[in-house]
């Protein structure tokens, strides 16, 4: 029996007024991109409109923290709702279509939702990092940790942490939620939890602004 996992907490959060950005890296894409997918769909499912997730890539999980944090900072000076918007979500579009063209469909452009700007309410870091047979693993794994936790403190914007620490393929695989043959227990994504936990925790902060404890 397993004990890991995000329990449902006593509180539904409605994330229809959010603005998230979701930064993944590019290495080990396909374990990133069914993540991403299952981020992104469960954010849905929480209230987040499509046209108000944000997705950028990087190249790898040590880019990740700097990529984080200027991209917060962009957001925060971004221009108001009736000026440029600096980042759309078109590539979120064009993500959705390359993970699951059969199940998912892209924002209209001629959607009634009015698409939100200005800064992100939650940032959802992921990455993959896989041990292989030097020290590089050790070194990027601390770095980053560390990195993405700065970001979220400096910056006062909830970032959550999607960067798996893996051993070996398998145990990326199962954590991406690929089943894999001659396992009986089906495999979880761990990009659900990390959707959950960036509409919690976007929702609380927000009540938390207003002193509302």
């Amino acid at each position: 029996m397993t004990i890991k996992g995000l329990s449902s907490g006593t509180e539904s959060f409605d994330g229809s007024g959010l603005r998230i950005l979701i930064v993944h890296a590019r290495w080990n894409m396909q374990v990133i991109e069914p993540l991403v997918q299952g981020t992104i769909e469960t954010m849905k499912q929480s209230g987040v409109k499509e046209e108000n997730i944000v997705i950028e890539n990087v190249s790898g999980s040590w880019e990740l923290p700097f990529s984080c944090s200027r991209l917060i900072a962009a957001s925060q000076r971004q221009a108001s709702s009736t000026g440029v918007d600096l980042m759309s979500s078109a590539p979120l579009s064009a993500l959705l279509n390359t993970v699951s063209p059969s199940t998912t469909t892209p924002p209209s452009s001629h959607s009634t939702s009015k698409r939100l700007t200005g800064p992100f309410d939650a940032v959802i870091a992921i990455g993959t990092l896989i041990k292989g047979s030097t020290m590089h693993f050790e070194y990027i794994c601390e770095a980053v940790s560390q990195g993405l936790m700065r970001v979220g403190l400096d910056s006062n914007v909830p970032v959550i942490f999607g960067v798996l620490t893996c051993l070996t393929d398998e145990q990326a695989l199962e954590r991406a939620g690929i089943a894999q043959a001659g396992r009986e227990e089906k495999a979880h994504n761990h990009g659900i939890d990390w959707g959950n936990a960036a509409v919690e925790q976007a929702c609380k902060a927000k009540r938390w602004a207003t002193g509302s404890l």
